[in-house]
């Protein structure tokens, strides 16, 4: 098994779902993020984690690590939110961000922002004010999820 399928796996076990892993350099310090969602909805949206989570999950992960480090050298473990706003870099970020809305660049340098209903295979079916389209996964350059004040 890979490290992030063991990452998965810790993270199912206290009923969460993996949204991604990343190592980010900043301020000359090595971060791993771990970030995390719920899968569960409430009125239509997802769930928020509760801190008292993150922190069980920073105790589970840690010695899982320490056996298989996800880089050399010294690092920080932060286990979080991806947040509200969020790249979205995947098909399985598209999947999870369902219900959102994205703002998304295509190969055409086409501006999108519409709301995602429901990705099958490598579609993804979006809809706004105007229209309801679909757009093949691969037509995307560059999409975020984004919330209207």
């Amino acid at each position: 098994m890979s490290l992030q399928n063991d990452i998965a796996a810790v993270v199912s076990s206290v009923g969460l779902e993996l949204y991604d892993t990343v190592i980010v350099n900043e301020f000359d310090e090595t971060i791993f993020r771990v970030s995390v969602i719920s899968p569960d909805f409430e009125d239509g949206k997802r769930k928020s984690v509760p801190l008292e989570q993150y922190v069980e999950l920073t105790h589970l992960l840690n010695p899982l690590l320490d056996v298989t480090p996800p880089v050399s050298g010294e690092y920080r473990l932060e286990v979080g939110s991806p947040g509200i706003e969020r790249k979205l870099t995947t098909l399985d970020h598209f999947k999870k961000s369902i219900g959102e809305k994205v703002a998304l660049v295509t190969a055409d340098k086409d501006k999108i922002r519409a709301t995602l209903k429901k990705v099958e295979g490598d579609k993804l079916f979006l809809e706004n004010d105007d229209e309801s389209f679909e757009l093949d996964f691969s037509d995307v350059k560059k999409a975020k999820t984004y919330f209207e004040w």
